[in-house]
C-alpha cells in the first residue's frame, strides 16, 4: 500500500515539473526574433549578394561605422530591413564571414 502512495506522489510530482517546464519552453522567445536589433521593421530571411564593394555597418545609416568591406559577390543573408533602404543581416562568404551588421539595400540583389 505504501509502495503505491509513494509512486502515485512521485508521478503526480513528475508530471507537475514536466508542465511546469513544458510552460516556460512554449513561452520563450525563439533565439532568431531575441537576438534581432531594435531597428527592424520587416522580418524575412533571403540570401542576397553585393554588386559592388560596400561597406558592412554598425547600424542602419552612413553615419555609422564602417565593420567591414564586402566585395563584389559577397553573400549577404538578409534577416530583416530598416525604411526598405536598409538589410540587417550575416555575411556568408568572404573576409567578413560570419560577422553580422548592416548593407544599403542600393548595393545587393538576389543570388542565384
Amino acid at each position: 500500500m505504501k509502495l503505491r502512495q509513494n509512486a502515485a506522489r512521485s508521478l503526480a510530482a513528475t508530471a507537475l515539473g514536466l508542465s511546469v517546464i513544458g510552460a516556460g519552453i512554449a513561452t520563450a522567445p525563439t533565439a532568431s526574433a531575441a537576438s534581432l536589433p531594435r531597428d527592424c521593421e520587416s522580418v524575412y530571411q533571403n540570401v542576397k549578394k553585393a554588386t559592388e564593394a560596400v561597406n558592412l555597418r554598425k547600424g542602419p545609416g552612413r553615419n555609422y561605422t564602417s565593420l567591414g568591406i564586402l566585395s563584389k559577390g559577397t553573400r549577404f543573408t538578409v534577416y530583416c530591413t530598416k525604411d526598405f533602404y536598409w538589410y540587417y543581416g550575416k555575411v556568408g562568404t568572404g573576409a567578413n564571414k560570419g560577422r553580422k551588421g548592416w548593407v544599403s539595400i542600393a548595393y545587393l540583389e538576389n543570388a542565384r
